[in-house]
């Protein structure tokens, strides 16, 4: 009798039973990809929960993984954690030392995994402050405990009994882990995710994603704190899906050489940087070589699924795939056949032009509260025809939707968290009878796609009284390749305005290119050349809105905004409030 699934850990023990991966999960250590079949990572999370027990760890206590990068040794502990009845709180590797105490105190982790001397150097600041009884290391660092001792601890298999017996108490209701949000608007939350929660997403997402089980590759990158790549990464082990693990996003390329996967997940801001690079390689080339390469891109933007603009396009598309896009395919390892994007509004022009390469961005919509998925795209299912351009696809089978009068998306289904840790207030806020308030708008069309309209939060009114949504306008001002980062202020002003983030690694290309000298940052953006580059990008963006909407002003920052430099979540979601508060001599410049 096949192994039912209701809990986050029976993903290994059915994995075991169905496709026994001699590759289940690899990570490349010192220039070399190793890997660990699915029986060895049982074994190994086995051990790591004989080990907790031998270390006091009782049911519901907290135990937080902290990584850099995606690796082996987080999916070993996360399995280990769950299966004893503990709770994983896995944290963003990016966010401050102040945040790391701030969710180890209010989860009241009691152990953490951390993965390098990077974590380790920010928690040792702080863990004096958390009720942390023992932080152990993935990497081998002096004066730290390894990981490896857990292990070895573990290694004992005379406490078995004990673990089975705490594996059988684990219900599927049970809470399962912390999801700590990534916080725009102030502290982070702590999402309270239960085995089933998760394990609904997982199984009824399965149906969207058309994998081929026991025999695919997948490329994981995006950090799996975020619960969109861990929902992904079970939904690998549910698919026999072999897990390669990249060294970070900057080898990401090269590892796609290595790999040759065929499937991958990404926030929009990635996909954005891989066209980004792909069009500046455009632009370095000569003669009809680079007539051929613009005139594909041209194609791709026009694309539309199901043959939809007619046999003469699919005509021209089959040669821009030979000629150009097949480039395109092997950078990336040639064997990619979907990637999946979540997190942010993917801009329309990347899901055209990346379906039209053969390679199509599968768009979802979800939140952490939601385990995350609420809708995406596929590009059939059953025969019907479900990938829509500037939608989020069709809500998923077991989830339900509705539009409340103030456009606001409600949800309701097993996905659904059960709240916010230690806040019933915040809780009660966003679930009302039954529903989740996302605090997104949205719209549902005649065919059942739902396409994201903005966030209630992020709408304001102009001192005319009338309504801006940025989010729509800084979609449109991103179709430039002039722009990587745009904020659209104006709340209670006479107008909207832009602060804007160049692309410099464009901009300076742009610039040496049209001979416009510059020195530094600081004096290309006051370049009048570049001035009118940017005035135009603006000028085309403002043809597609409402005149009380277009956009009468912006400024240019000298500087990229970042993670670390407090402008963007660990999601690359903007902090609008600290961004605003940065550039504020910029804001005073436009309205003052």
């Amino acid at each position: 009798m096949p192994i039912e699934i209701t809990r986050l850990f029976d993903f290994p023990y059915y994995q075991l039973e169905k496709y026994n991966l001699k590759k289940s999960l690899t990570t490349k250590y010192d220039g070399k990809w190793i890997s660990t079949s699915t029986q060895e990572y049982i074994d190994k999370a086995n051990a790591i929960s004989r080990g907790l027990l031998r270390l006091g760890v009782q049911p519901n206590d907290k135990i937080a993984i902290i990584s850099t990068t995606n690796r082996t040794e987080w999916n070993i502990c996360d399995i280990g954690i769950l299966q004893i009845g503990a709770q994983s709180v896995p944290i963003y590797p990016t966010i401050s030392k102040e945040d790391y105490q701030y969710v180890l105190d209010h989860s009241e982790a009691i152990y953490c995994f951390a993965s390098d001397t990077t974590i380790i150097e920010k928690l040792n600041q702080i863990k004096g402050n958390t009720k942390l009884k023992g932080v152990f290391t993935f990497d081998d660092i002096t004066d730290e405990k390894s990981w490896i001792t857990v292990l070895e601890s573990g290694e004992d298999t005379s406490n078995q009994d004990e673990v089975e017996t705490r594996k059988n108490a684990v219900k599927s209701n049970d809470l399962a882990t912390l999801i700590y949000t990534s916080g725009t608007t102030g502290r982070p939350k702590g999402v309270m995710l239960s085995h089933g929660n998760i394990v609904s997403n997982v199984l009824t997402s399965e149906e969207s994603v058309p994998l081929t089980k026991g025999t695919d590759k997948a490329l994981s990158f995006l950090p799996v704190c975020h619960v969109f790549e861990r929902m992904i990464l079970y939904l690998y082990q549910y698919c026999g899906v072999e897990i390669y693990f990249a060294e970070g996003i900057e080898k990401l390329a090269e590892n796609a050489q290595e790999v040759k996967p065929n499937v991958m997940t990404a926030v929009p801001r990635l996909y954005e940087k891989i066209f980004d690079k792909i069009i500046l390689k455009g632009e370095d080339l000569k003669g009809i070589k680079k007539k051929l390469f613009f005139w594909a891109v041209n194609l791709g933007l026009k694309y539309e699924p199901y043959g939809a603009n007619g046999w003469w396009y699919e005509k021209q598309l089959g040669l821009a795939r030979k000629l150009i896009f097949s480039k395109w395919q092997a950078a990336l390892g040639g064997e990619l056949k979907l990637m999946v994007s979540g997190a942010s509004a993917l801009q329309h022009r990347l899901t055209r032009i990346f379906a039209a390469a053969g390679m199509p961005i599968m768009e979802g919509y979800g939140l952490s509260e939601t385990s995350p998925v609420i809708s995406v795209n596929c590009v059939n299912q059953n025969g019907e025809r479900r990938f829509r351009v500037g939608t989020v696809g069709k809500v998923i089978s077991d989830v339900e939707v509705k539009i409340a009068e103030n456009g606001e998306i409600l949800v309701k289904g097993p996905n659904v968290m059960q709240g916010y840790y230690k806040d019933p207030e915040k809780t009660a806020e966003v679930i009302k009878n039954n529903y989740f308030y996302t605090g997104d708008k949205g719209k549902i069309d005649a065919d059942g796609f739902l396409s994201i309209t903005g966030r209630t939060k992020e709408m304001f009114k102009t001192s005319g009284g009338k309504y801006i949504v940025p989010p729509l306008l800084e979609g449109e001002l991103k179709q430039s390749l002039f722009i990587e980062q745009v904020m659209i202020v104006g709340e209670n002003e006479k107008m909207p305005a832009a602060i804007i983030q160049p692309n410099f690694e464009y901009l300076k290309d742009w610039a040496t290119e049209n001979n416009v000298p510059f020195s530094s940052n600081e004096e290309l953006i006051t370049k009048d050349k570049v001035l009118e580059e940017f005035t135009n990008a603006v000028k085309t963006c403002n043809t597609n809105f409402a005149k009380w909407e277009t956009i009468k002003r912006f400024e240019l920052t000298p500087d990229e905004w970042s993670v670390d430099g407090g402008h963007l979540t660990p999601t690359m979601k903007m902090k609008r409030k600290i961004i605003k508060e940065i550039y504020q001599d910029l804001y005073d410049k436009i309205y003052r």
